[in-house]
């Protein structure tokens, strides 16, 4: 169960793809993937988001059973290796692919689409007395980039977000276990990440936990002059800092000792407040 009163989480990204926009291919096998995990955590990682399809800009939906094939047995071999104090969450808008997730031993569903692309989801995580991770995205990652407008970006994400918040409820996903993303970087322009990233406080503001993913971003590239996502490190970090300060909950990074600095630092100074 995730304590929203407690210390922020950061949440290492397990990306068991081929194609992912940043760790592409590097944690394919079932051992690359188990030794990342156990490095993660040892670097203060609390949950690890694994994925078996990727989600960038112009990428293509994997089959549920594809997925199921490169998710399930590294999720298997991070039971049996790491503490159970671990929570694992699964990335997918599939049910099929979240329920043999939960039953493998995931704790926490989290939905790029909101429930948008299988309402199933929602009801599972209901059923099960699961958290899930709502995020906001414009359109599918296909084309989610393709021109992506907002009159008022900050309201429109709220508003989009309260909308799937009341469809969780209303199939029985009790307040406490929904968890919103305001999906930086999924369908929005520099400026639109920018913008919500400038209001965060609005998004705690809706009494909801948080999880805030910025890391590696494209849009964080084109301010600091970088075409290499791997050296966007210390950015992801000022944006964790900005969030830990905002009261985001939960930080899903790829590089985790250094979010795990910025974290502690930031938390330090919001508790001396």
């Amino acid at each position: 169960m995730i304590n929203p009163d407690a210390k922020p989480l950061l949440m290492g990204i397990l990306n068991v793809t081929p194609d992912s926009f940043s760790d592409g291919g590097r944690y394919n096998s079932v051992s690359s993937a188990l030794q990342q995990a156990e490095k993660m955590v040892a670097e203060g990682a609390d949950i690890l988001d694994i994925g078996g399809e990727s989600t960038r800009p112009g990428s293509d939906p994997v089959d549920p059973a594809e997925q199921i094939r490169r998710v399930i047995p590294v999720i298997t071999a991070i039971r049996s290796h790491l503490p159970k104090t671990v929570q694992l969450s699964i990335d997918t808008t599939s049910s099929e692919v979240a329920e043999a997730a939960l039953e493998a031993g995931v704790n926490i569903i989290n939905d790029v689409s909101a429930g948008n692309d299988d309402a199933a989801i929602l009801a599972l995580a209901a059923q099960a007395d699961v958290p899930v991770i709502l995020m906001h995205s414009l359109g599918a990652p296909k084309t989610m980039q393709d021109n992506p407008h907002y009159d008022d970006v900050v309201q429109e994400v709220l508003e989009a977000l309260l909308l799937r918040v009341n469809t969780a409820q209303a199939v029985g996903i009790q307040a406490d276990k929904i968890i919103i993303d305001p999906g930086i970087g999924f369908g929005k322009r520099k400026q639109d990440n920018l913008a919500l990233l400038a209001h965060l406080e609005q998004l705690v503001g809706l009494g909801y936990m948080v999880l805030l993913g910025t890391s590696r971003k494209r849009f964080m590239g084109s301010i600091c002059q970088v075409d290499n996502p791997a050296q966007l490190v210390t950015a992801t970090a000022v944006t964790t800092a900005l969030g830990v300060l905002s009261g985001v909950r939960i930080f899903r990074v790829h590089d985790v000792l250094e979010n795990r600095q910025a974290l502690e630092v930031a938390w330090a100074i919001k508790c001396s407040k």
